[in-house]
């Protein structure tokens, strides 16, 4: 990798959380007593939106409260207190200090999540500065988040490498003009070929990965 300046996804990339996301619905109703049927209930909400998601556990099962900041706060406590750093990440940002790349991230996860987990984990002093889907204004459909990182890093997205393990934000780096290393996870080993197809090149594990 000779690019000098790069942008990191957090989730599924830099930290093992898609089993945290994948699992909080579970854990959520497990939380109110529901536990009969929730399984089944994971497939009729994958294509949801939390906001969604939280509507129907309101019509199916009667809860009341606000399940969608009840499951965010949930999350909220996974990224302050218990999910790990991919295996070798550390290193390989070291690497990559070391050549002088400068390095930020760019998430959908909100900013101060963003922060409290990457401090956490000892590697927050590698990245410039921590970017949110949400403070832009899109999702990773449109390269809106990739476009305002590079201007604060003073890059053309041509010098600038994006660190990504979904195929729709592969895609849309892809198409947007960057150079695009796949990371792979297990949450999108569905995908991996079309992946491995449109990335530049990929990462298969940190631990075995080199940025030179």
């Amino acid at each position: 990798m000779d690019k000098k300046f790069a942008i990191f996804d957090m989730d599924g990339t830099l930290i093992d959380s898609m089993g945290f996301w994948k699992n909080l619905a579970v854990e959520y109703l497990n939380s109110k007593g529901v536990k009969q049927g929730s399984e089944d209930m994971m497939e009729r909400i994958k294509p949801m939106t939390m906001s969604e998601s939280a509507a129907l556990f309101q019509r199916e099962f009667g809860l009341t409260g606000n399940p969608e900041a009840e499951m965010n706060a949930m999350m909220s406590t996974h990224y302050r207190n218990n999910i790990p750093l991919k295996n070798g990440v550390k290193e390989y940002l070291q690497q990559l200090h070391d050549k002088g790349v400068r390095m930020c991230v760019a998430s959908a996860t909100a900013e101060h999540l963003m922060e409290s987990c990457l401090v956490r984990l000892g590697v927050r002093e590698s990245f410039e500065f921590l970017l949110s889907c949400e403070t832009v204004g899109a999702g990773k459909r449109s390269p809106l988040v990739y476009h305002e990182a590079a201007k604060k890093l003073h890059a053309l997205p041509k010098e600038i490498a994006v660190y990504e393990d979904a195929l729709y934000a592969v895609q849309t780096a892809k198409e947007a003009g960057y150079y695009v290393v796949a990371v792979y996870d297990d949450s999108t080993a569905d995908h991996w070929h079309t992946i491995q197809k449109l990335a530049d090149t990929y990462i298969l594990n940190w631990a075995e990965a080199t940025c030179v």
